[in-house]
């Protein structure tokens, strides 16, 4: 008998608990962070805030637990991609109760809302925050107006 009374639900086992394993299987469930149903590990996304003042774009991300060094930014015209990797302190050999963290290599690439100056771009990485200041690119021309009579 499984643990659901109606039939369409699968019964998920229950081990007998010894020194060796867990009372409850956690192997059962894929990890959706990172992993592929086939196992197969594919890159994490990357959550960021993107916001605006009259003359400058702010893109900040969060990245706790990257080092400085494995972080890259890339901007051609108005798209940023930020990339980097990091490990969890976890040793691999430990199950996982819960894992709602992702650790490995992660991107996240982003169509900004304006045309920004790349030679302006300003990054920081503070207390694990990334903020990244982009100024805008001014296009102001006077177009001369011809009043033809006829």
């Amino acid at each position: 008998m499984g643990l659901f009374s109606d039939s369409t639900s699968q019964a998920i086992p229950l081990l007998a608990a010894d020194e060796d394993r867990p009372f409850f299987d956690f192997s059962l469930f894929k990890q959706d962070a990172g992993v592929l149903w086939d196992g197969a590990h594919s890159e994490g996304e990357l959550a960021v805030d993107v916001s605006e003042t009259a003359t400058e774009v702010f893109v900040v991300a969060p990245l706790a637990g990257t080092p400085p060094e494995s972080i890259s930014l890339h901007l051609v015209n108005d798209v940023i991609t930020i990339r980097g990797e990091r490990h969890s302190p976890i040793p691999k050999a430990a199950m996982p109760f819960y894992q709602e963290c992702f650790w490995g290599t992660f991107s996240r690439t982003i169509v900004l809302p304006v045309e920004v100056r790349p030679e302006s771009a300003r990054a920081s990485y503070q207390r694990g925050v990334l903020t990244v200041s982009l100024e805008k690119a001014q296009h102001t021309a006077t177009i001369p107006l011809l009043v033809i009579e006829e």
